[in-house]
């Protein structure tokens, strides 16, 4: 698996851990609520990050009688389930816990506590988003930022990236929160700011879900990619048409290949399997994720009948 997304997940680990330790004393002392749903998701972000590592490791697997296609999209299962906890765990206790607050208000105190550790969240997410980020921005290659997230294959860099876009605007609105309510001597304005970090973490939960829901269900390879290979055995030598050519990611570096092709009449049956042979090596080399690729002989006329059924 991707060298870069493993950096990634550490650094988002091992900053999550300090933060969420950190974060936690602070609102025991403090009893601010904005602050332990900081520290909850935190804690939530660091479990995620070893879901995602699991996840790597698993699909790391090699085939087996039992699953031949391997065990990539155990990626996409964990990251799927990351998404549920941020919106359960995360989410869902920060707003329990921010309405609970409203409800029984009490004053935030040695609020200076809470701002230094904010402060330094601050630091430590930064630099965890920065590493996210470089290396989202080294594999978007020349697509915008959205599009590259809708056709990304490799979950892990844009969850944890994700994950730290939505840690930095919870502690800004933290922040926000426990400075209001001192200014305004309304502590519930802090259940309020844990209301908001909910609300956030749900939505990055929700985004989540529906990018890893279409690479559960089985995502196409890139289409240009596709196109280029459906050009290259068109202007093949012994190839009269390309009937179909249909792809499936099994993994972010594992694409399952199926292509119907209509071979020209006057070669033999020899010819037909070397020409496979040799389209088989040239697909695999010229695309190094195509793991596996499936070449059917058919006829134009017999494949427009197949599919019109």
């Amino acid at each position: 698996m991707a060298t870069g997304s493993k950096k990634v997940i550490y650094a988002a680990l091992a900053g999550n851990m300090l933060i969420a330790i950190t974060k936690s004393i602070a609102s025991a002392i403090t009893g601010s609520s904005a602050m332990l749903s900081e520290a909850l998701h935190s804690f939530v972000d660091t479990g995620n990050q070893g879901l995602l590592l699991y996840g790597l490791k698993r699909a790391a697997k090699p085939a087996d009688a039992r699953y031949p296609f391997g065990y990539g999209m155990e990626l996409y299962f964990w990251t799927f389930v990351v998404a549920i906890l941020i919106f359960a765990v995360g989410g869902g206790i920060s707003i329990y816990e921010g309405i609970h607050k409203i409800q029984h208000p009490e004053p935030v105190s040695s609020a200076w506590i809470n701002y230094t550790v904010l402060g330094l969240a601050m630091v430590f997410e930064a630099v965890a988003w920065w590493i996210a980020f470089k290396e989202f921005r080294l594999t978007k290659g020349d697509k915008g930022y959205l599009e590259a997230v809708r056709s990304s294959k490799d979950p892990t860099i844009f969850t944890v990236l994700f994950e730290d876009t939505a840690a930095m605007l919870g502690l800004i609105v933290a922040m926000i929160g426990i400075a209001l309510s001192q200014a305004l001597e309304m502590p519930m304005l802090d259940g309020a700011a844990s209301i908001v970090i909910g609300v956030i973490l749900n939505i990055t939960a929700m985004v989540l879900a529906f990018e890893s829901k279409g690479l559960l269900i089985g995502e196409s390879a890139d289409p240009a990619t596709l196109k280029v290979i459906k050009e290259k055995l068109a202007s093949t030598p012994g190839i009269d048409h390309v009937n179909e050519c249909l792809s499936m990611h099994m993994g972010p570096q594992d694409i399952l290949l199926t292509i119907s092709l209509d071979f020209s009449d006057g070669l033999s049956s020899a010819e037909v399997e070397t020409l496979i042979g040799k389209i088989d090596r040239e697909v695999k080399t010229t695309w190094p994720s195509v793991k596996r690729l499936f070449i059917e002989a058919q006829s134009m006329a017999d494949h427009a009948a197949s599919t019109a059924n």
